[in-house]
């Protein structure tokens, strides 16, 4: 019988829950130093001089180095940028946010190398200070000099023209998706040791062949001489998709001190120099007839990418891909600019770029509606696409590969007695109550596992050993998905082998050839599949040892999965199981996948938020969140639950009270838990799920992605909600987060408005 399909208890929680997790923080390494980094206290200037003497000469000091010493190169930049714009690992003569890292002070001990620290002197000349896009745009002064008006990349508007003219009910807003912090539970954590000919670096991250490559670019060494492995990661979010300066420092400072080198980062340091996410001014104009059919969308996005190109300059086109969202439009028209500023670089944040896209086109929707009159259900009902089993291609050339749009919307005013909620909300108005209900919709479509035009694949290995059990390794790097699980269950389904007897290990470049990131939510689709690859092609090679041992002909076999064995057709009781036959073998028993998964695919769902707002002190608190999220054949319910709740804990916490700010001077006014509200158990509701299948044709399993899924619904249906509760006073619209201040102020101008 399937083991797929069952809510199966994670075989990784029992080390988790124990402490016997093998985090880098908890590896030993002999006569290891401490690394700590000496961090720019402005936003932009030049560095003018750094004194360094003194920290040198301080109790357990092994050097104090500036990224001259190191002999590292930039690291390269995303896209066509010239190398003079490129981040080094250490700043050179000029800083661009606070928190560039400029030198490292390394000894034996870390308390050592924070007192160091303290007697490193830098000074500065300043620089114009350009801490938001409008002031970057606005200013002739450039963050890097090679880089025009500083727009690192842009979008020209596709198609050129589009006319509103023909439109009946037209809306136009500028909407603000805001800054946001991955906060891991751990922060960025490595370990190097160079101190013999051949380079080891142990990371947090979200997969060691994208750690190796940018060793291998920064140090200009060949692949065969660096080592990266991964152990258990207290979270990534995206954010750890790649190493930052100071990672990629700590290869350079072990082989200048002779010694493995270790560095963790703080809290004030992770908010401060890990890449941010989100992080985009939206402006749309949305128009279509009286009756509510939308036939035209415009949007025009001005991306934040902090001081240095990274992913951020990209995301802008995985907004335009999403841009039409869920809807039949037939006229959509999408421009962009990635703009440098002096904050922290931006990257990818649990969906990277596709949340955004949702945020606006289902705020869109709903101001269209409310300037047309009609119900927001009403206008979602009459533009979704309808059902489609084939490819389905949009007006900004993305092509979903199947999907039922009408019936996540219906399913989920169903389970959410959407018309009884109405109702109540009516009750409450009528009897003048202070606290108010809202309701938020929102339907979404995200594109997952993100490849190039040869498709996208992921390693995977499964070898059964002499006792007859399986050893699996996967490229794939989890960070709390439960991917030892998950394909643990896949290899038991294909192979018979019991699945607590399946052992899969991860995370060692020298073991695993391939250097993709662990992230786009592709595991369970690209990874889970190599698998199930792997494994039908051990049973075919398996099949003409099998035959040996049976004195029969390889066309006679046959495989019985329920048994974990090999038999003669039509005599199953001449049967060898995997045991047997692996100690018949001399040749080791391995399977290894070839599976590409040739395009993307699309998961899909709709969401419903029902929040209360106490009208006298601006205070919103989400009742019920309600959803659907089709991610194709599920694999093991109860992972698929946590990672859809882990992304709506994500959105809701962008759509209430997380925020990353700076002051004009671009100095971080968010930096701890303190200032940041980073989101907790007591801000979120127990979420339902509403169960929806539809298996994408895309790989065997029929799996799309659900890491990112909650992140992307949420967040809109928790600011459409809030906006609807404050409608009857003539609020069209909020930007998020929607803190108890922001809605404070929109109550009173509203009440001053209508007195």
């Amino acid at each position: 019988m399937s083991i797929l399909g069952n809510r199966v208890v994670r075989t990784e929680d029992p080390r988790f829950l124990t402490g016997n997790a093998s985090y880098v923080a908890d590896r030993h390494a002999d006569n290891a130093a401490h690394v700590v980094f000496v961090r720019s206290l402005m936003a932009h200037a030049h560095i003018t001089s750094i004194e360094r003497d003194q920290a040198q000469q301080a109790p357990g000091v092994l050097g104090v180095y500036v990224c001259d010493d190191l002999g590292a190169n930039a690291m390269p930049a995303r896209g066509a940028v010239d190398p003079s714009a490129w981040q080094p690992v250490l700043a050179r003569d000029r800083v661009r946010y606070v928190g560039e890292p400029i030198v490292a002070v390394v000894a034996e001990t870390l308390t050592q190398a924070v007192d160091a620290a303290e007697l490193v002197f830098v000074d500065y000349e300043p620089i114009e200070v350009l801490a938001s896009v409008a002031a970057s745009l606005a200013s002739d002064t450039l963050i890097h000099d090679t880089i025009e008006d500083n727009v690192a990349a842009a979008l020209p508007a596709m198609p050129a023209t589009i006319d509103f003219g023909e439109c009946e009910v037209v809306v136009t807003e500028t909407i603000i998706n805001n800054k946001m912090a991955a906060a891991p539970i751990e922060g960025r954590v490595a370990l190097a040791d160079w101190t013999g000919p051949r380079l080891q670096t142990w990371s947090s991250c979200q997969g060691g062949g994208p750690v190796l490559e940018k060793i291998v670019a920064v140090y200009g060494i060949d692949e065969a001489d660096a080592q990266v492995l991964a152990g258990d990661i207290g979270g990534g979010f995206g954010a750890k998709g790649g190493p930052n300066g100071e990672e990629l420092a700590l290869p350079g400072l072990s082989r200048l001190v002779g010694r493995p080198v270790r560095w963790a980062e703080s809290r004030s340091e992770n908010m401060v120099n890990m890449v941010h996410g989100r992080a985009q001014v939206q402006t749309v104009t949305i128009g279509g007839t009286a009756a509510g059919q939308i036939t035209h969308y415009r949007m025009h996005v001005v991306q934040d990418i902090g001081a240095y190109v990274e992913i951020g300059v990209v995301l802008p086109m995985l907004t335009m891909m999403m841009a039409p969202g869920t809807y039949a439009i037939a006229n959509v028209q999408f421009s962009s600019q990635s703009v440098l500023t002096n904050t922290t670089p931006v990257g990818a944040f649990r969906g990277a770029g596709r949340p955004e896209a949702a945020a606006a086109i289902e705020r869109a929707v709903d101001l269209f509606a409310a300037e047309a009159g009609l119900a927001p259900e009403f206008v979602r009902r009459k533009n979704v696409l309808p059902r489609f089993d084939e490819p389905v291609t949009t007006a900004v050339g993305t092509t979903y590969d199947v999907g039922d749009f009408p019936q996540a919307l219906d399913r989920l005013l169903e389970a959410a007695e959407y018309d009884s909620l109405r109702g109540e909300q009516q009750s409450r108005l009528d009897a003048g109550s202070r606290t108010v209900l809202g309701i938020g919709l929102a339907s979404y479509v995200e594109i997952t596992a993100i490849g190039g035009p040869e498709g996208i694949s992921e390693y995977g290995r499964v070898d059964i050993n002499s006792d007859g059990t399986a050893t699996a390794w996967t490229g794939s790097t989890p960070q709390g998905q439960g991917h030892e699980t998950a394909w643990a269950m896949l290899i038991a389904d294909e192979l018979g082998i019991p699945f607590d007897q399946i052992e899969v290990k991860f995370g060692d470049t020298d073991v695993v050839p391939t250097r993709n990131v662990t992230g786009g939510s592709r595991s369970a689709q690209v990874a889970g599949s190599a698998m199930v690859s792997a494994s039908r092609h051990l049973i075919n090679d398996a099949q003409e040892q099998a035959a040996k041992a049976l004195e029969a002909s390889p066309a006679d076999m046959v495989f019985d999965a329920e048994r974990g064995a090999f038999h003669v057709a039509g005599t199953p009781a001449r049967a060898i199981g995997w045991a047997e036959l692996a100690a018949q073998t001399v040749e080791p028993l391995a399977g290894v996948s070839d599976f590409v998964q040739p395009k993307s695919s699309f998961p899909f769902g709709a969401h419903c938020s029902v929040v209360e707002v106490d009208l006298d002190t601006g205070g919103v608190t989400v009742l019920r969140h309600i959803c659907v999220d089709d991610c194709g054949t599920i694999v093991n319910p109860l992972l698929a639950d946590g990672q859809l709740h882990g992304g709506v804990g994500a959105g809701i916490a962008q759509a209430l009270l997380e925020e990353i700010l700076y002051d004009d001077d671009g100095t971080p006014m968010t930096s701890n838990f303190a200032d940041y509200g980073v989101i907790s158990a007591t801000e979120l509701p127990s979420f339902e799920r509403i169960e929806m299948v539809t298996p994408t044709p895309l790989n065997p399993i029929g799996a799309k992605g659900i890491g990112e899924s909650g992140s992307i619904g949420s967040t809109p249906a928790v600011q459409n909600a809030v906006v609807d509760a404050l409608s009857h006073l003539g609020v069209r619209h909020l930007d998020i987060p929607v803190s108890p201040q922001r809605v404070w102020q929109a109550i009173r101008t509203a009440e001053r408005t209508n007195a």
